[in-house]
């Protein structure tokens, strides 16, 4: 077996230095099973982080759909397949109808979380014949050139594009004015953002938000904010895109899609990671009238996108989610995991609140009212050393982001919420 300091070398001769690396000291995993993964020293770790394995690691239905499919027929879509539709249907089905608007019943395939939000912010522009954008102002949503250019939340060399405006999105926990002035005042921006775009010639194309603004440090937002940032847009003439790669799929424990959970009704919703359990594939998921304005003017085809293998792939997803319950274990176990997330906040000075819902969770950390990334550094390599795999987001990365697969059980969550308590306890402020 290779030591790190060799695949380190080796790694910075290929595909080089830049793309970052977890912890101090990173681990070198051979091989995962559900949700605990093995490092090259035979050592087991607990994964509280990864989502993209959403039903758990090398997991046994996914994986026997996989290369049944593959030794089978794996074609694209310029052929018919009965398997592609099965999912389809199967997929939208989760998709609860809004009195008032349009079905979300449609649905284009990709093959990463970026292809997806690329495709419905080209459908947005032409759709409204506009090009603004308006995002949070610390957000990632891909790596594409267009998308690069409305990161606010990862180092980019491409600068803020002319045509994006960012909102500030506020957290009460952090603000102790009266929600309703925090509500006002933040809309009154996104108004200013609106009449920017309007102003300088670009319109208003779209919004593009996680529902649950992961990267943004999980933000307990006024009530009517998200729902306002939407009229907002739509009377301008944009569309709402839902970005689902992290909030979607159950994860709340509540809703199947985290927009539901945050009393949202977008135009078009975004999706990846989860819904491959690791097998590249996406989606954007939109109505009968969207899709044939867009497609009867484009002729789209994407050669990998749709095909049986991942159309299989992601049914066998969706079959272990309702086997399992795993939207229901997550409700069940975020809730008992919050419990004891609030009651660190009570034990522990530094701790500022609790976040999340459902299996997303985390605290975040302050010293007399500053944010403390310090500490959140210090907690994610105190879980390390004790086997459980966790990290930290915000734009003080001061929040630690428990995020792990939902097929995570009753079994594993004491392990987890031990090591948080024996980690804390040992904080250096």
């Amino acid at each position: 077996m290779p030591t790190n300091a060799e695949l380190l070398a080796r790694r910075n001769r290929t595909i080089g230095p830049y793309s970052p690396l977890f912890y101090t000291e990173p681990l070198q995993f051979v091989s995962a099973k559900g949700v605990w993964l093995t490092e090259a020293s035979g050592e087991q770790y607990l994964d509280g982080y990864n989502n993209v394995p959403h039903v758990g690691h090398a997991n046994d239905r996914v994986v026997r759909a996989l290369s049944e499919q593959a030794a089978t027929l794996n074609i694209h879509t310029r052929y018919l397949n009965e398997r592609i539709y099965d999912y389809s249907e199967q997929l939208l089905a989760t998709f609860d109808p809004v009195p008032g608007r349009p079905a979300l019943d449609r649905v284009f395939y990709g093959n990463s979380g970026s292809e997806a939000n690329e495709l419905a912010l080209r459908i947005a522009r032409q759709h409204t014949g506009t090009t603004g954008l308006i995002v949070s102002d610390y957000s990632y949503h891909g790596t594409t050139i267009t998308l690069a250019q409305m990161t606010t939340g990862l180092k980019t060399r491409e600068p803020l594009g002319d045509h994006v405006r960012t909102l500030r999105i506020p957290d009460l926990d952090r603000d102790a004015r009266p929600e309703e002035e925090v509500l006002a005042e933040t809309l009154a921006e996104l108004d200013a953002a609106i009449v920017s775009l309007q102003e300088a010639g670009y319109g208003v194309s779209a919004c593009l938000f996680d529902p649950l603004f992961s990267t943004e440090g999980m933000p307990r937002v006024p009530s009517g904010l998200v729902s306002g940032i939407a009229d907002r847009v739509r009377a301008a003439g944009g569309l709402v895109i839902a970005d689902e790669v992290q909030s979607g799929f159950g994860r709340t424990g509540t809703h199947m899609w985290g927009h539901a959970y945050a009393g949202l009704t977008p135009d078009l919703v975004t999706m990846g990671k989860p819904m491959g359990n690791g097998h590249p594939m996406s989606a954007v998921v939109t109505s009968e009238a969207i899709l044939d304005e867009f497609g009867s003017q484009n002729e789209f085809f994407n050669t990998f996108a749709g095909n049986p293998v991942s159309a299989a792939v992601g049914e066998a997803v969706l079959q272990e989610m309702a086997a399992e319950q795993l939207m229901a274990r997550a409700r069940i176990l975020g809730a008992e995991a919050r419990v004891a997330l609030d009651e660190f906040v009570q034990e522990h000075h530094f701790v500022r609140s609790a976040k999340g819902a459902g299996m997303f969770l985390g605290l975040d950390f302050a010293v007399d009212g500053v944010a403390a990334p310090q500490i959140a550094k210090q907690v994610v390599e105190g879980m390390k050393a004790r086997h459980v795999l966790i990290s930290r987001i915000g734009p003080t990365e001061s929040v630690l982001k428990v995020r792990p697969p939902l097929a995570f059980g009753e079994r594993e969550l004491p392990t987890l919420l031990s090591a948080l308590q024996e980690t804390l306890a040992e904080v250096v402020v």
